[in-house]
């Protein structure tokens, strides 16, 4: 399995909330444009072509960005899932 960074720029406040709840299905919101997303080539194709759709190509941007296996993940400020509830996917804060 590998880690993908997916972030957004949506112009209108419609496909930005589509897209929002489309990409919380398959992915682990980070910030409010950023998801973390866990899985293979074809799996990350499947989500992105998806994704696309939802969005104008003209207007709007979206992009996924793989993380290194072996580079260094930590967390800083707010966590991204609620207080008692824990993740092993996601780095640890400092």
């Amino acid at each position: 399995m590998t880690e993908y960074v997916i972030c957004y720029d949506i112009s209108n406040p419609k496909r930005l909330g589509r897209l929002f709840r489309f990409l919380k299905k398959c992915a682990m919101p980070l910030q409010y444009s950023v998801f973390l997303f866990t899985g293979d080539d074809r799996q990350l194709d499947r989500c992105m072509d998806k994704a696309s759709r939802l969005i104008d190509q003209k207007e709007d941007d979206l992009r996924a960005y793989p993380l290194p296996v072996r580079g260094f993940k930590a967390r800083l400020g707010r966590p991204a899932l609620p207080e008692g509830i824990q993740w092993s996917g996601l780095p640890t804060a400092w």
